[in-house]
């Protein structure tokens, strides 16, 4: 069985029946079956139900925002939103994807050379709780629109907005079967891999889940990609806008209530300008309002499971007690729930542990350094590689940064790290490989064929 609870007041939500691995496998051979059919039709075929699709999130957007809010502690402001982003990725690949996966012409000697991009199959989705609606429909509309079917093996504690998620995709007339939500454990993701009908994984989550997946999915031969952790470094030179650079450092260390692997994590400032940055930095944070998600005004919700709360506590006190300073929060307030205020440490060195790990909460690590260089030094000393932000006055000097020095996926020049459907999203080192979105994500799980006539 599986349960879920909400993290605002610790009280049982639901009981699911899970899947068995026979019902796991009769599924994946459903989803082949309506897949053979699915990779026959037209792009403007598909595009009817992804338009479907996007308006159904749209209409639905407040319930899902609420069942978010209960089942992992998103504010309802901002799942509202979520829903209606992932409408704006459904209708970009129902207009973009036949360009995106155009043949194209190779001049040869023969009558005829081109490539053409062709479905791959059953794909398995391995999705994450912190964003319950964008991490599956980023990877399901281009996988969809480019012919695929997919399983779609969701967090546990956010089972009930899965099978939501699958009621808008039934409800948009998509074939029965093709995609389909398996309500089970995180133990029954190797049976769902090794089935023969699945031909390639996705998976988004901590960097011991991705290895897990990915050194199972090697064995069977079968391609991955994944987006995992993140420790993102945003760079305050000595010429930046400091009121424009706490203001979105703050913004960005809090979304999701810092549960997001792009949310700014480490602020690596010039000393020149350290102390006036934190001081504006610390007034951004407390601004933000910590309460029940389900109230219009809360920017805050609780963390998504207390012992995910209690882990981030732990980094915070290992850190002050290894030397960091605490300018605001710090202390697991009463009462019941999962809450944890915004936070910010500085003097944070490269030790502690909010620097050199993953913080997935509304903890600031903010370290002071001498110049530029020490600064692209400091950035790029991690694990992790997949957001960047630098700001500075100098556009030039921060578009070189971010396109030449930075390690990371993807970085920003004066504005925070995000997610977009137009443009490629992933990482490098520890946060995994592979790209989503843009035309690098549907071209993930296709089959780039050569054909030649003679």
């Amino acid at each position: 069985m599986i349960e879920t609870f909400n993290p605002t007041t610790g009280e049982l939500v639901a009981t699911y029946q899970e899947h068995t691995v026979d019902d796991i496998a009769r599924f994946a051979e459903q989803a082949h079956d309506r897949y053979l059919e699915w990779r026959l039709s037209t792009y403007a075929e598909r595009a009817v139900y992804l338009m479907r699709i996007a308006d159904l999130l749209e209409e639905r957007a407040d319930e899902f925002a609420g069942m978010m809010a209960v089942e992992m502690g998103k504010p309802v402001k901002a799942g509202s939103g979520e829903a209606k982003k992932c409408a704006w990725v459904c209708r970009h690949y129902a207009e973009n994807a036949e360009r995106y996966l155009a043949d194209q012409t190779i001049a040869t000697e023969r009558t005829a050379s081109f490539t053409t991009y062709v479905p791959l199959g059953v794909i398995l989705a391995v999705m994450p709780w912190n964003f319950p609606l964008w991490q599956v429909f980023r990877f399901a509309a281009p996988a969809l629109m480019a012919g695929n079917g997919v399983l779609m093996k969701h967090a546990s504690n956010v089972t009930g907005t899965a099978l939501a998620i699958g009621n808008v995709i039934d409800d948009a007339g998509i074939p029965e079967g093709l995609f389909r939500v398996l309500v089970a454990g995180s133990d029954k993701v190797g049976d769902a891999l090794a089935h023969p009908r699945v031909v390639a994984a996705t998976l988004t989550g901590s960097s011991a889940a991705g290895a897990a997946v990915a050194s199972r999915a090697g064995a069977l031969l079968k391609k991955t990609v994944l987006e995992l952790g993140g420790s993102d470094p945003y760079l305050v030179l000595d010429d930046a806008d400091l009121d424009l650079a706490a203001n979105v450092c703050a913004a960005s260390r809090l979304i999701n209530g810092g549960q997001s692997c792009i949310a700014a994590k480490r602020f690596i400032v010039l000393d020149s300008v350290y102390e006036p940055f934190v001081v504006k930095l610390a007034a951004a944070m407390s601004a933000r309002k910590m309460g029940d998600p389900l109230d219009e005004d809360t920017d805050i919700g609780p963390q998504a499971r207390v012992d995910l709360r209690d882990d981030l506590h732990r980094q915070v006190t290992a850190s002050i007690a290894a030397g960091a300073e605490l300018v605001l929060g710090g202390e697991v307030p009463p009462g019941p729930g999962a809450f944890y205020p915004a936070t910010i440490l500085k003097g944070v060195t490269r030790d502690m542990p909010i620097f050199n790990e993953e913080t997935f909460g509304p903890v600031a690590a903010v370290t002071s350094v001498p110049d530029e260089e020490a600064a692209i030094a400091a950035a790029n000393d991690s694990v992790f590689g997949l957001g960047a932000a630098v700001f500075t006055r100098d556009l030039d000097r921060g578009q070189r940064i971010a396109a030449t020095r930075l390690e990371a996926g993807s970085c920003f020049v004066n504005a925070g790290v995000a997610s977009d459907p137009r443009l490629p999203f992933g990482g490098i080192k520890q946060s995994g490989y592979g790209r989503e979105l843009a035309d690098a994500g549907i071209r993930e799980f296709v089959n780039l064929k050569t054909v030649v006539v003679a």
